[in-house]
């Protein structure tokens, strides 16, 4: 990387840094500031002076100090090496920090994303003389136990493939492959870089269809997300938005996470270095850390690198999805995000917008979400990416500003509701203020890999869940005695679907994780409760009786005594239920 001086500080603002003098400087480009060599980017130009963000401590710039030009723009490097790695909000490797600088971090301190010394080894997929285009494979490297690197020529390179590296061992940085373009010939490492700001390009997008099967009950039958899709996950502090974000990084069936603590504590961000390294992919048995990466950015960094630091992640994961892999986006949260955005406006002296955040973040918000996708890649193959923005709203007020826009531009909702996490009901996403709009796009898939009833069955049980509120407004009133056994049921039947379905413990081998079949299987055997239960108690049986049937004790436990493998389990259920309310039904006949 080639550094001249393109200028001198003129003004220290906090992470904003006003340079003069500025000639042969572009948008974006990244630059060094004074000796210490402060790592920052160009957010503004006017006639020879400059604005930089810098991501570093600005304590020590003084006016008159140089500013160094790199003459590119802030870039990630990507290749074999990402997953396992835990990076700052810049891709710089905490690991190889804290052992150049030890427990802080040291101003004007860096390391290479890729490490420069690790032999990689390198199968080739085409041979010399192939035309080869954007996207094409040429490569692969098996970067973990599960995960295949596929070494893919870059975006707007293409030609006549001159050479091709035999089998064999290789760093990042050697070449591998010599290509010959209309502008010359092109020499290319396993390694490329990427401006964080750009998005990565594709074939086509295609519809968003298919779910994300998480193995959480609330979110997979009730609010489903579909690969591709975005959601935000908005609560107050102490709702489990981590918790959450943590169960779903575990369960779900994309093949890679990308974790972006954004902005949050630090000790949250030490429980997750530690936990993540620990958990355990159920798929392989193996450490969760070999389709991860995560990127650690703690509210006591820099302010700058946590607005960069999303873009990073997201940037990441689109190299992946490039690759042909399903990649799920984590960033907690994007309010962190957001103040970052609003403190350095308010350095520039920006005009302000509602509550002090600066205009354009609703810009900001729709060009991050919209980097989502599921798509045709370059290279042919299916992939895509999956955002899930955790929201930190001040009180857990959802009418601020950071969730009200994030609202316009996801299409599903996952609200939590503090009044569930104080009852300890986990997941505790309301069904009331939660929503999903991927319902239509993806009930073809559940109806035919699932079973055709899901559709009716979600339905009724969430007319069910709003006839309960009006009821429970009744029993406010005038108690529950006064109700009817038939209004009384409705509760009765509610209450089951909130204990026995919605509620679900991570503790439980059982329980923890439901495939789609069990998580059908369940709510058709309370909406068959439901059903039969409406039927007797019209022929006089008495709730009182119905509640005592063993059968519908046994629909309580379902969730831990029947496991994922044992679905038969759910027809013996059903056969005694049947046969309890039948004998019920005939006493009172």
């Amino acid at each position: 990387m080639n550094e001249r001086i393109i200028g001198q500080v003129r003004r220290v603002n906090g992470p904003v840094i006003e340079a003069m003098g500025v000639t042969d400087a572009r948008m974006l480009e990244l630059v060094r500031v004074g000796e210490s060599g402060l790592i920052g980017e160009i957010i503004k130009l006017s006639g020879d002076g400059a604005t930089i963000q810098v991501y570093e401590e600005t304590t020590g710039v003084a006016p008159l100090d140089n500013v160094y030009g790199t003459g590119l723009p802030l870039s990630l490097e990507l290749g074999p090496g990402l997953l396992g790695t835990i990076y700052d909000g810049i891709q710089r490797p905490l690991e190889a920090l804290l052992a150049m600088s030890g427990r802080f971090i040291e101003r004007g301190v860096s390391a290479q994303a890729l490490d420069r010394t690790k032999a990689w080894a390198f199968e080739p997929r085409v041979a010399a003389g192939d035309e080869v285009s954007a996207g094409a494979v040429l490569g692969v490297v098996q970067e973990t136990s599960r995960i295949e690197h596929r070494v893919c020529v870059p975006p707007g390179v293409s030609g006549r493939l001159v050479s091709i590296a035999p089998a064999g061992e290789y760093r990042v940085d050697e070449t591998i492959a010599v290509v010959a373009t209309p502008g010359g010939e092109r020499e290319l490492s396993m390694m490329q870089r990427w401006p964080i700001r750009e998005p990565r390009p594709v074939a086509q997008r295609k519809p968003l269809d298919i779910p994300l099967i998480t193995g959480q009950r609330v979110i997979d039958t009730l609010f489903p997300l579909a690969k591709g899709g975005t959601v935000a996950i908005p609560g107050g502090f102490g709702t489990g938005k981590t918790m959450t974000q943590h169960a779903i990084a575990k369960w779900c069936d994309a093949d890679i996470i990308v974790y972006i603590g954004c902005g949050e504590r630090g000790n949250e961000m030490t429980d997750v270095l530690n936990e993540f390294p620990k958990l355990v992919d159920p798929r392989t048995g193996k450490s969760l850390m070999e389709r991860t990466i995560l990127i650690a950015n703690t509210s006591n960094m820099p302010v700058s690198a946590r607005e960069a630091s999303v873009y990073t992640g997201v940037t990441l994961a689109e190299y992946y999805r490039d690759q042909g892999y399903h990649v799920a986006v984590m960033a907690d949260s994007t309010s962190r995000w957001a103040e970052a955005l609003r403190e350095l406006s308010g350095r520039m002296e920006e005009m302000p917008a509602e509550e002090g955040f600066p205009a354009y973040l609703p810009t900001r918000i729709a060009e991050f979400y919209e980097r989502a996708g599921y798509a045709e890649t370059l290279s042919g193959a299916d992939g895509s990416v999956t955002i899930i923005g955790a929201v930190s709203p001040p009180g857990g007020d959802f009418s601020e500003p950071v969730t009200q826009h994030t609202k316009r531009f996801v299409r599903c909702f996952w609200g939590l509701d503090r009044q569930l996490a104080n009852a300890r009901h986990y997941p505790a996403i309301s069904w009331l203020d939660s929503y999903s709009e991927y319902l239509d796009d993806v009930k073809p898939w559940w109806e035919e890999r699932v079973g055709p009833s899901w559709s009716t069955e979600r339905e009724e049980i969430m007319e069910l869940l709003q006839k309960e509120v009006r009821l429970l407004q009744v029993v406010k009133l005038v108690g529950p005695d006064a109700l009817p056994d038939s209004q009384r049921f409705i509760l009765e039947v509610c209450s089951m679907f909130k204990n026995a379905f919605l509620q679900q413990s991570a503790f439980d081998d059982v329980d923890r994780y439901s495939t789609v079949e069990k998580q059908l299987r369940m709510l058709s055997a309370i909406m068959a409760y439901w059903r039969r239960g409406q039927e007797a108690i019209k022929r006089g049986v008495t709730l009182h009786k119905l509640k005592r049937v063993k059968a519908v004790q046994d629909l309580v436990k379902m969730k831990f005594t029947i496991p994922n493998e044992s679905p038969e389990e759910f027809d013996r259920l059903m056969a005694r239920l049947e046969r309890g309310i039948d004998q019920l039904e005939a006493i009172y006949a």
